[in-house]
């Protein structure tokens, strides 16, 4: 397998990972403080990181390594789980991925500004496409009246795409799981005592889908999804395959309506495959 096909094959396997993590989040928030829940989840994913760099005796960065590793901890680490969190609160699951839908438009603007990569215009006209029918798609269902939400949801996008960007621009030069362990491991003295700060007073009223979602979000949403993801970027381009997120939105629903009972709608079929018509267009002009 040449290695742009094996970047496309890593970003889809990281895009099913975080397909989960809106309706893991959910559940989680049902339970738990959104505040404890960002703070926990990056705790666990960061000691899991550090032992895998200490086990993998991996250098440290570089001091000019530095800065963008928090742009990509406060971008993934920290922004996108806490305003998603935040935002599940007044938003369902499903409603939230009229938003996802612009993470794949919003990761190419960020992959062309920080990435320096120069998709041809054709590959702009196929992922305006894909993010208008997963948009649209989405819409088909009901717009919920929650300003504070979609606020909280569109910021958590623009923070996710700069972060995907600045990860896997860095991993050309670190390494993929690198990158994410690293970012991890920066946000651990500020985690730590915000989950410390936000622990509840008792778990007793936690139920057990609360847990499940904590135990994703923890290891797969936060660590494992993202080193699939940022091999795929620096393999495939984060352009192009950025654009796989466009299947994300469809995945979610999908576990949403099995998972947490959501309704999805009926034209999810035809959307996907508009989505994958888009995907396959923008990979062809990507560069």
């Amino acid at each position: 397998m040449d290695k742009a096909a094996s970047g496309w094959v890593n970003g889809f396997i990281g895009v099913a990972i975080f397909a989960g993590s809106l309706p893991a989040t959910r559940a989680a928030v049902a339970d738990f403080d959104p505040t404890f829940l960002t703070g926990a989840r990056a705790t666990i994913a960061a000691v899991l990181a550090l032992a895998l760099l200490v086990v993998m005796r991996q250098r440290r960065p570089e001091r000019n390594d530095i800065v963008p590793l928090i742009v990509v901890a406060l971008g993934v680490v920290v922004g996108f789980p806490l305003l998603t969190a935040l935002a599940l609160q007044h938003v369902s699951s499903a409603h939230s991925i009229v938003f996802v839908g612009l993470l794949p438009l919003c990761t190419a603007i960020f992959g062309v500004l920080r990435g320096g990569e120069r998709p041809r215009p054709a590959f702009w006209v196929f992922s305006l496409l894909g993010s208008a029918f997963v948009v649209g798609f989405a819409a088909t269902g009901g717009i919920e009246a929650s300003i504070q939400g979609d606020l909280l949801m569109l910021a958590a996008v623009v923070v996710c795409g700069l972060g995907y960007a600045e990860g896997a621009r860095l991993s050309r030069k670190l390494g993929g799981w690198q990158v994410i362990s690293w970012a991890l491991v920066l946000s651990l003295p500020v985690m730590v005592p915000v989950a410390l700060l936000t622990w509840p007073a008792s778990f007793d009223s936690v139920g057990m889908p609360a847990w499940i979602g904590l135990a994703y979000v923890s290891v797969f949403s936060m660590l494992i999804g993202f080193v699939f993801w940022y091999r795929g970027l620096v393999q495939g381009g984060i352009a192009a395959v950025g654009q796989l997120q466009l299947f994300q939105p469809f995945m979610g629903l999908g576990l949403a309506a099995l998972l947490l009972h959501e309704a999805v709608s009926w034209g999810m079929l035809v959307a996907t495959l508009a989505a994958v018509l888009c995907v396959a267009g923008a990979k062809k002009f990507a560069v």
